[in-house]
């Protein structure tokens, strides 16, 4: 399994009362791979620089820390991609913390 750290930007169009769904939502969706869910940081609302249209021109930023099979990662990005509340979704490898020395 790798640490892998999602950056999903939610579509802010009237929903602002089902962030807490969705996000569950995503939570369930990784768990559903088989993967494991270490972090989750909400993010404020932000305008987009550049509006792709003008439906769509700011959203919510949450970004989630979990463990995963590399091969999970293709399957979550179909299944993301078909969610209409995701507007969109980065994963990046995530570093392993650094333990504190004491």
């Amino acid at each position: 399994m790798k640490r892998y750290e999602g950056l999903f930007i939610l579509n802010s169009a009237g929903r602002e009362e089902t962030l807490k769904d969705t996000i569950d939502k995503i939570s369930a969706e990784i768990a559903s791979t088989g993967g494991k869910v270490e972090t989750i940081q909400k993010m404020d609302k932000k305008a987009f620089s550049r509006v792709a249209d003008k439906k769509n021109s700011s959203g919510f930023y949450v970004n989630v820390v979990f463990e995963s099979a590399p091969g999970a990662l293709t399957q979550l990005r179909s299944k993301f991609s078909l969610n209409d509340d995701i507007f969109r979704v980065l994963f990046t490898a995530a570093p392993v913390p650094k333990e504190e020395k004491k």
